[in-house]
């Protein structure tokens, strides 16, 4: 009798096999396609993992593990390098929050910067215009020499910002919430990774890749699986910015929930509470060095979270549908990994073709958020059902605590 497992396999002709999570959850002809094209790299390790929320992306499929010996692919890391969530349980509890909760929701926009406008220049919205001294100090003591040394090397990436982006949200699906745990809990959550100058690195090194593979004559499925071997320079460059990108998202990430923390203290909307109860971190788009089945390899997660036996990590929803609290089963096959949260379902313009602010309005009933015609291409609908998502991946996690969000802020 064969054995029973969690994933379905997908074939690649001469390439490596694709571990699929993907039972009772849409995967796209597309995202398919990108899988198939990755695992014909020569240097793929043993096979790709997709995530249940897996879904087309550039070059490689954003819900994708892949694990490579003696290369690089830029594109499977993307452009958001060192994206991930920050979650952090109180001891404040549902009956103690305010009925109205647009005051908790205007003290978070106020606290932290959001959204992006005149093209990311002078006066954006979602940059600091004066940098916190808080701030400024995490710049200039964990990330500014490493940065001057990169940018010494690769000049070009000297623009834009970089410090005042610092304890800033950005655009997009990167969102802030206040959460309500199965018991009543209040939970503060946030997703974002290395703002403008990550985005600059990856969008960089992606097109250095481009051109080497050009320059050396080298045919691929996709020009997007575009790599840098091992032991070359470009290589050795593009990891030591990719790891500085991750500690800027990381960085990112506790200072915004500082600034959180603080406001909603010094809001009058609540009365004191600790916020030390239970802290996470996780990187969701991220490249580290891991042994597996006895061996160091390189592993890419594009949208995907480690998931080792005890490792705890965030699963979120859409807008308006639940978020999970999840620890890790330490699944082999899946390279310790689990989905990153629910996967579009569809791509934002075809979500705003699709639903109308009526729509919206109905799928976002009792949060606390945004309910106008910009945030439509994140209305819930436009993600998979995040049951089915979680139910597909009952292998690689199990569910700790499970959230409700009563707020939401979104860039």
């Amino acid at each position: 009798m064969p054995e029973l497992t969690g994933y379905n396999v997908i074939t690649s002709g001469t390439g490596v096999p694709v571990k699929a999570w993907t039972k009772g959850v849409q995967l796209e002809d597309q995202a398919r396609q990108q899988l198939i094209n990755a695992a014909q790299l020569p240097f793929i390790y043993k096979w790709i993992a997709a995530m249940p929320d897996v879904h087309w992306g550039v070059g490689a499929t954003v819900g994708s593990v892949i694990p490579t010996k003696g290369a690089i692919i830029p594109a499977a890391v993307g452009v958001d390098i060192g994206c991930g969530m920050m979650a952090v349980q109180t001891d404040l509890t549902a009956n103690q929050l305010p009925d109205n909760l647009k005051g908790i929701r205007s003290a978070i926009e106020a606290a932290v910067p959001h959204g992006r406008t005149n093209h990311g220049g002078a006066g954006d919205r979602g940059a600091w215009g004066e940098i916190p001294e808080r701030n400024q100090l995490a710049w200039k003591s964990d990330l500014k020499d490493r940065y001057d040394a990169i940018m010494a090397k690769h000049p070009k990436l000297d623009r834009g910002n970089h410090a005042n982006h610092l304890g800033t949200l950005g655009t997009g699906n990167h969102f802030i919430e206040v959460c309500l745990d199965e018991d009543g809990h209040v939970w503060f959550m946030l997703h974002s990774g290395s703002r403008g100058v990550g985005n600059r690195m990856g969008s960089y090194f992606i097109e250095l890749a481009r051109k080497d593979m050009r320059r050396f004559y080298i045919n691929l499925p996709d020009i997007d699986l575009a790599y840098f071997p091992e032991h070359t320079d470009h290589f050795n460059d593009y990891v030591e910015a990719v790891e500085w990108a991750q500690d800027y998202a990381r960085h990112n990430r506790d200072l915004m929930m500082e600034q959180i923390i603080g406001a909603l203290r010094d809001s009058g909307q609540l009365p004191p509470f600790s916020a030390k109860v239970q802290a996470i971190n996780c990187h969701h788009n991220y490249v580290a060095r891991e042994s597996h089945y006895g061996e160091n390899v390189l592993v890419t997660r594009k949208g995907a979270v480690r998931a080792r036996e005890g490792d705890m990590g965030i699963i979120p929803g859409s807008m308006g549908a639940c978020s999970y609290i999840v620890r890790g089963k330490g699944n082999a096959e899946s390279f310790h990994s689990c989905s990153h949260g629910a996967g579009r379902a569809m791509s934002r313009n075809e979500a705003r073709r699709q639903f109308s602010l009526e729509d919206h309005i109905r799928m976002t009933e009792g949060v606390e958020c945004r309910k106008d015609k910009e945030v439509i291409d994140e209305t819930p609908a436009a993600y998979k059902p995040i049951d089915a998502v979680m139910a597909a991946q009952t292998d690689l996690v199990s569910i700790v605590h499970t959230l409700r969000q009563v707020v939401c802020v979104k860039g």
